[in-house]
């Protein structure tokens, strides 16, 4: 998910969003110590995308 996109999306949408990747992030770390991932930069992609949407939810609980 974008930067833009967190910015748009309601807090109930950033909560259910961080859901949903944090499992698809569990679901790749398993598959990838099974057997290596095709694309390992996926990965990284997903990570990026829980951090982008957990910094904007603390963000947005802090300013009110």
């Amino acid at each position: 998910m974008k930067q833009s996109q967190v910015k748009e999306s309601s807090t109930a949408e950033l909560q259910e969003e961080l859901g949903k990747s944090q499992k698809v992030y569990s679901d790749l770390r398993m598959a990838h110590a099974m057997q290596p991932l095709e694309n390992p930069l996926q990965l990284r992609k997903v990570r990026r995308s829980i951090a982008r949407i957990a910094t904007e939810l603390t963000k947005r609980e802090l300013n009110g």
